[in-house]
């Protein structure tokens, strides 16, 4: 099956310096073949007839991991400074570090 050529060697050119990516003569013309290849892939899916299909944002269910925000009491600003070596103002004072 002959390859179609939808993208051509100028263009592979253009996106390799668009990408700042220096490619071998060899390497060009590689790539020029791949990306056809790929764009020939895609119009045989647009031959599938996807009209009875749901759209799909994920391919698997997504659950959500994280815990449920419930609001809780926090220490209050004497507590938490109760175990520090040193305090200033309500503060932490920690050395000067640089």
């Amino acid at each position: 099956m002959e390859t179609l050529k939808i993208v051509s060697m100028e263009r592979t050119e253009r996106l390799a310096w668009l990408s700042k990516i220096e490619l071998k003569e060899k390497e060009k013309e590689e790539i020029t073949h791949q990306l056809n290849r790929i764009l020939e892939a895609f119009k045989t899916l647009d031959e599938l007839d996807l009209s009875k299909v749901e759209p799909t944002f994920h391919v698997v269910e997504m659950v959500n991991v994280f815990r449920e925000d419930n609001v809780k009491g926090s220490l209050s600003q004497k507590d938490a400074l109760s175990t520090a070596s040193k305090t200033k103002d309500g503060f932490f004072v920690a050395p000067k570090i640089v």
